[in-house]
């Protein structure tokens, strides 16, 4: 099954099972590429965010024009930090951005449990790192990867260029199938 990729300068569609690297500067403007790949030939969307609370993630949703409905929302922030969760049908929760276990538990079962076209967004690696380490998040991402081919679903990873060493990057960039540079004035390259 292939999927429609409405990302400047990339290909008009990839097949399922694709997984795509974005890498950005720390101060990127990554969400309109993210909301973009996620709201377009989408029957439902996982988006684990290690950056941002569900709420803020469902704001992003709202002001890019996504359609929550497809929405479901992995938290990795609020348990840790304190904040009030509010628990629904379409929001988890995770103790820690390091319990990557818990994450890859939670892609599988949002692969699992919905159908159709299903794109995951994780948003994001470099944060993941950062609260356990880039060999651990590695082996998680590529955990995630084999789900996505197994189930034929699609993926975004973030990763930020600036915090990682030059061998970490090409680590990565190596684990995917395609990769999107994101540069400081927001121009895309894309090699899929």
């Amino acid at each position: 099954m292939d999927y429609s990729l409405a990302i400047e300068n990339g290909p008009e569609a990839i097949p399922g099972g694709t997984g795509l690297l974005l890498v950005h500067p720390s101060i990127g403007e990554t969400d309109r590429i993210d909301t973009d790949f996620l709201k377009t030939d989408t029957d439902a969307f996982l988006v684990v965010s290690t950056r941002t609370t569900a709420r803020e993630v469902e704001q992003k949703l709202e002001y890019y024009d996504v359609d929550e409905t497809k929405a479901t929302i992995l938290d990795t922030l609020s348990v840790e930090r304190g904040y009030s969760r509010r628990t629904s049908d379409d929001v988890y929760y995770v103790s820690a951005p390091d319990d990557l276990d818990g994450v890859v538990d939670r892609v599988e079962r949002f692969l699992t449990e919905n159908e159709g076209k299903r794109r995951v967004s994780v948003d994001s690696l470099t944060e993941m790192a950062y609260y356990a380490d880039d060999d651990a998040v590695y082996e998680a991402a590529a955990e995630i990867l084999d789900l996505l081919d197994e189930h034929d679903a699609v993926g975004i990873f973030h990763l930020s260029e600036e915090v990682h060493e030059v061998a970490t990057l090409d680590r990565f960039r190596d684990l995917f199938d395609g990769v999107i540079d994101l540069d400081g004035d927001g121009n895309v390259v894309v090699d899929v």
